[in-house]
């Protein structure tokens, strides 16, 4: 099997194409192209007078579209798989220049992520701007849809909601994945009482759960164990985390290895109160044997069971008394740790889910 990879590396998560150290980039074609996707007030202005949505025609470049179009002259595909809605403005240029199937991984259902964003605003200017963008994405979406052969899904939740949306196409869910061979547990390393949260700052949803937790509920928890620590980890960590800093709450920022930083703590906090699709980290947890504390709506799209593989908790009081169950109670955590791990390697195992999208590769270029 011949594959190729086209990238859009975009300065906000942008990647050194030298530093990847992977023997799968050994044995594909790779092409990388480097894109300012930056908010730009003048571009957001002007947008507004257009039928565009401004969240993903940022994404779209001349000059990529152009390799883009090279890189399918050159070669002939069977199978297309667009990764995420920000890379669906290439469809057109997929479709003069290639008679591929195509196929759309639908990350999550973005509108929904932004009509989310839009109800918590409180700045009322803004507030109305985002619901702008929401109405914007979402008739973009809704376009875009049945163009293609094939939908895959991240989660059932999903997949009803592409459904509810006018889905004519072939409809799959395949849920986020992991090669769970790499996440090795070694419980001599975790250390207890310890709390952690791990994720990307740039994230809206994330810095506004996360700062809900700290503010609303980790003052009546810092009281109840001198030892309890709880570590704050991810990438573009605003400066103003850092003034949370002190001997019990440790903010880490970006971090070299997050297997291991996942494996030295004990029970995983994910305070979103916005968002959509699947969240990795919490898989990663459940691969590490964390216990998780979420809300709903970070454990949306996951098949848990609550109290056995994960504990919901929605409001400050839920967490409060989570929290303390599994801290008063150490058996607690580990057995929802131990079950969480079999949670993923029923739902979530990177083997059984690559045999099964295969299959469908196989029907579309057979059918």
């Amino acid at each position: 099997m011949d594959i190729t990879l086209f990238s859009i590396n975009t300065n906000k998560h942008r990647v050194d194409v030298d530093d990847i150290y992977d023997p799968v980039y050994e044995r594909i074609k790779f092409y990388s192209f480097d894109i300012d996707t930056e908010v730009n007030l003048w571009g957001a202005f002007f947008n507004i007078f257009s039928n565009d949505s401004y969240n993903v025609s940022r994404f779209y470049d001349e000059d990529a579209a152009k390799l883009l179009e090279n890189i399918l002259r050159e070669s002939e595909f069977d199978i297309i798989q667009f990764e995420g809605l920000h890379v669906v403005p290439y469809l057109d240029v997929v479709k003069n220049h290639s008679k591929a199937k195509l196929i759309y991984r639908a990350h999550n259902v973005l509108f929904d992520v932004w009509e989310r964003l839009a109800n918590s605003e409180r700045f009322t200017p803004r507030r109305h701007y985002l619901h702008f963008l929401a109405r914007r994405l979402k008739v973009y979406e809704t376009e875009q849809i049945n163009r293609f052969h094939q939908i895959f899904a991240i989660s059932e939740q999903d997949r009803q909601n592409i459904l509810h949306f006018g889905c004519e196409t072939c409809l799959d869910v395949f849920p986020v994945a992991l090669d769970l061979d790499r996440y090795i547990i070694d419980s001599s390393k975790t250390s207890f009482p310890t709390l952690f949260h791990l994720g990307a700052m740039d994230f809206r949803p994330n810095k506004e759960g996360l700062e809900w937790f700290i503010d609303e509920i980790w003052p009546d928890i810092e009281t109840l164990n001198s030892e309890l620590r709880f570590y704050i980890a991810g990438k573009s960590m605003p400066e103003d985390f850092y003034h949370y800093d002190s001997d019990n709450l440790v903010v880490e920022g970006e971090i070299f290895d997050a297997v291991e930083f996942i494996n030295s703590k004990a029970i995983m906090i994910v305070p979103l109160l916005s968002g959509s699709g699947m969240r990795v980290k919490i898989i990663e947890g459940m691969a590490m044997q964390k216990c998780i504390i979420a809300t709903s709506h970070a454990a949306e799209g996951i098949n848990y069971k609550n109290g056995r593989d994960i504990m919901i908790a929605n409001t400050p009081d839920e967490f409060y008394r989570s929290i303390l169950q599994c801290i008063t109670h150490p058996n607690r955590w580990r057995e929802i740790g131990e079950n969480a791990r079999k949670t993923a390697e029923r739902d979530h195992n990177i083997s059984s889910s690559s045999e099964r999208m295969l299959s469908v590769y196989q029907r579309l270029v057979n059918g």
